[in-house]
């Protein structure tokens, strides 16, 4: 997996306070707004919910991801 883009702090907000209702089922429950405001036709909002999918898996992937010190 490439390296997520975290446009801001709001994103890992978002992402984890889904991880803390939702555990496992995080990046699922993120997709899945992501589809409601798809439907809705707001762009803003559905690409905020894909991006938080995308760190959700990414904290949640046991690799390392990009430069290990």
């Amino acid at each position: 997996m490439d390296q997520p883009f975290i446009a801001d702090r709001t994103v890992l907000d978002d992402a984890t306070a889904l991880i803390d209702i939702f555990g496992d089922r995080a990046g699922e429950e993120a997709a899945m707004r992501a589809a409601v405001s798809r439907q809705k036709g707001n762009v803003i909002r559905f690409c905020h919910w894909r991006q938080i999918e995308r760190i959700v898996l990414a904290l949640g992937s046991p690799d390392s991801q990009g430069t290990v010190h």
